[in-house]
């Protein structure tokens, strides 16, 4: 029959008060233990996760964006000294996407806005001073905008104009960049940040322009010439892909013949980078007049009078017989006509100049960039897989399929041996890929932290739960209610009874027997103190033996 509660409540309290000043300091212990390991977890699991909203802020940064979050009701915690904060990881982007909306972090520099606040009155050093700043800030901002950059700073140095070219100087400028971990600029990053500085302060040549890293290492200083180098990753970038093309073209040629993942190529090219414009012309004469065509033309026509000399042989008028005599009838002088005046000779030239256009060529011939100098190329072909019956197995090529897939592969490339392009194809058996082995749960780097506090929890949870089974074992042994003391049998085999002065007289001697044994008990505990008091060391030599488990 089942016990009320009250009764096993008062129970257990009797048997507590029956232990030991050490047992019951142990029992406490135990279970101050269990509920501060329950506290633990149930905070553990009900505090929400923080991650980082932003990190490596500056102390006006840091200052304004906790307001904000205090004005937005969103939880944070500040870490590093305040150069980080930390909010609930279901907020993270939502709560950076509003700061971003307000214009903050502003990045430790402030930009434009600067001169938004001119006091009046302002002298012109100082308004030249809050310009420089300015300018500073906003290119400082435009270089964080790179993927690659995580923080910089730009300093500028702009001299005074001065009315003496003697002494004019330039302005110069130097940058400091602090890329992300396991990033870098490359050479034409760097040059377009050194374009961008010098484009944006006037008459500050690309050659005064300084970029400097975390670590102090220069990328770009004074007269170096990025391009000077060679080094164009653009054209590196496009040789890359001409090769990757060249390569996919041999492989998906092939992987009809010999099965998929059989295949593998791999393209060198050789490109001409170079520039190279050509202009020629070319004059040829016209055989064919139907081809000619008149170019310009000059006519130049004169005409010219002088007087007449006497004509004719002599004596031949007095030979002609006269003709009718008209008025006057008195004969003009030799050399003059009718009127007495002196005969003129009339004397005309004409000149013609002809110019024809002369058959012209003109030529200008412009290089390809990029073209194809030389290609090398290594294909690896795996053995066919023939099967017979019920089984498989990998045979090499003969010497007609090789030569059937170089063809192939010279068309796909397109093979020119004027160039000196060179073609090699090795059958041989590929090995199977052979799996990584998996690093076990405690040595992954995502689970360390992690076991280290799953360790902890269980190293405390067990031993607070080895004290309250302990207690809890004692505590229901000595609350259980004494058995009743079998009689001897009678002589019928039946259960004999017991007189009333035999019940008194058992009753008695079963507690003569109980206070024999506390005292038994604690004649022990006290001879165990005394040793305990008088050699420590052999006490201690026996509790390591039981901990250890030794006999």
């Amino acid at each position: 029959m089942a016990q009320p509660p009250r009764e096993v409540l008062a129970a257990i309290w009797r048997a507590f008060n029956q232990l030991s000043n050490a047992r019951k300091i142990g029992l406490l212990a135990g279970l101050a233990g269990v509920i501060a390991i329950s506290s633990y977890l149930f905070e553990l699991s009900t505090t929400p996760q923080y991650r980082v909203l932003f990190a490596n802020i500056s102390e006006a940064d840091g200052g304004a964006i906790i307001a904000q979050l205090s004005q937005m009701n969103v939880p944070y915690k500040v870490a590093e000294g305040g150069g980080a904060i930390l909010v609930p990881s279901d907020v993270v982007y939502q709560t950076r996407l509003q700061l971003a909306s307000q214009g903050l972090p502003k990045g430790g520099g402030v930009g434009f806005e600067l001169m938004e606040n001119q006091k009046f009155g302002a002298s012109q050093f100082l308004e030249q001073v809050n310009y420089q700043r300015a300018l500073e800030g906003e290119l400082s901002r435009t270089i964080r905008s790179l993927q690659e950059v995580r923080d910089a700073r730009v300093h500028l140095a702009i001299p005074r104009p001065s009315v003496f070219l003697r002494e004019d100087q330039k302005p110069s400028a130097s940058v400091l960049v602090t890329v992300y971990p396991g990033r870098s600029l490359d050479p034409a990053q760097v040059t377009g940040i050194v374009n961008l500085i010098a484009s944006s302060v006037p008459e500050l040549s690309p050659r005064s322009v300084t970029v400097v890293d975390q670590t102090g290492s220069l990328l770009s200083g004074p007269g170096e010439d990025m391009s000077a180098s060679g080094l164009d990753s653009a054209q590196l970038k496009f040789r890359h892909r001409v090769e990757e093309n060249i390569a996919r073209k041999i492989e998906t040629i092939l992987r009809p013949i010999a099965g998929p993942d059989n295949v593998r190529a791999q393209v060198a090219a050789m490109l001409d980078f170079s520039e190279v414009e050509q202009t020629s012309e070319t004059y040829r004469p016209n055989s064919d007049t139907k081809d000619q065509v008149i170019r310009s033309q000059q006519v130049s026509e004169s005409n010219s009078q002088t007087p007449q000399a006497a004509q004719g042989v002599p004596g031949a008028l007095s030979n002609t017989p006269p003709g009718a005599a008209t008025a006057p009838l008195v004969a003009p002088p030799p050399g003059t006509n009718a009127n007495g005046q002196p005969a003129m000779a009339t004397t005309s030239q004409r000149d013609t100049k002809t110019n024809f256009e002369v058959d012209k060529t003109i030529r200008h011939t412009k290089g390809e960039v990029g073209t194809v100098k030389r290609l090398s190329v290594a294909v690896l072909v795996n053995y066919k897989r023939v099967v017979e019956g019920d089984k498989s197995r990998l045979v090499p090529y003969d010497d007609k399929e090789i030569a059937q897939i170089q063809n192939l592969v010279r068309e796909a490339m397109g093979f020119d041996q004027t160039r000196g392009d060179t073609l090699n194809i090795v059958n041989a058996a590929f090995q199977a890929p052979t799996a990584e082995p998996e690093l076990p749960f405690y040595r992954r780097p995502e689970n360390i932290e992690w076991a280290i506090k799953a360790g902890v929890v269980g190293i405390f949870g067990l031993v607070a739960l080895a004290l309250v089974l302990s207690a809890m074992r004692e505590l229901v042994r000595l609350s259980r209610p004494p058995e009743p003391v079998p009689v001897g049998a009678g002589a019928d085999g039946g259960a004999a009874t017991m007189e009333p002065g035999e019940e008194a007289a058992a009753e008695g001697g079963a507690e003569s027997a109980r206070t024999e044994e506390e005292s038994e008990y604690e004649r022990n505990l006290r001879l165990a103190r005394d040793v305990a008091r008088d050699n420590p060391r052999l006490v201690a030599q026996i509790i390591k033996g039981w901990m250890t488990g030794d006999e």
